[in-house]
């Protein structure tokens, strides 16, 4: 790459483009990242590259739930200790974490990958609503609760009812985290206590 404006190392300036690819970072943020980098000890530097590599070669997607592991089964899913038959439907990954930061959840997960959006063209078919059924059907579905935990706003409630469409049929108990949050609250954004409140006064889902 040819080295342009204040730039006299092209590894530099490859290193600033790439942080500054990350969302919310911009140039000037990425170059001050660049410069504290290469104020740190060299085995500091390639033990940062190489974690950040490893994402793209150790980190799979768990069999059952979908959410991040290192391993086929995540340890949410392999832990005995759990309650299997109470599954929290949630958006993303992120979601989980704020949840599980709660303390006040002991079931098991489902991580859909997203919300039915037609602005954004994510229909039902792009997330895993259709690995959700089966899961339950598997399971003894009278003694399963779902647990919707999605988004408040219009999307999140559009994609609960879709979900509830799907199970209904195969009786299992459906329920809805307690409005403690505000309409078209984010899980991740909402605070520890109010989660585990909204988590605790869970109701029966009325579409």
């Amino acid at each position: 790459m040819a080295i342009q404006g204040k730039f006299t190392s092209s590894t530099l300036q490859d290193a600033v483009e790439s942080i500054s690819s990350l969302p919310g970072v911009g140039s000037r943020s990425a170059l001050r990242l660049a410069l504290h980098l290469l104020k740190q000890p060299r085995e500091n530097i390639l033990h940062f590259a190489e974690s950040v590599s490893r994402l793209a070669t150790d980190v799979r997607y768990c069999s059952v739930c979908h959410m991040i592991s290192d391993t086929d089964i995540c340890p949410i899913c392999a832990d005995t200790r759990r309650l299997q038959f109470q599954i929290c439907v949630v958006e993303s990954v992120r979601d989980v974490m704020s949840i599980e930061a709660t303390g006040q959840y002991h079931g098991v997960y489902h991580v859909l990958g997203g919300i039915i959006s037609p602005i954004a063209g994510v229909g039902p078919s792009d997330l895993t609503i259709k690995e959700l059924v089966a899961r339950v059907a598997e399971k003894n579905p009278s003694d399963t609760e779902v647990i919707l935990a999605l988004s408040g706003d219009v999307e999140g409630e559009t994609t609960c009812f879709y979900i509830y469409r799907q199970l209904e049929r195969l009786g299992c108990r459906i329920t809805t985290l307690a409005r403690g949050l505000g309409f078209g609250d984010d899980l991740e954004y909402a605070d520890s206590l109010t989660l585990g409140r909204s988590i605790a006064g869970r109701q029966e889902f009325k579409p």
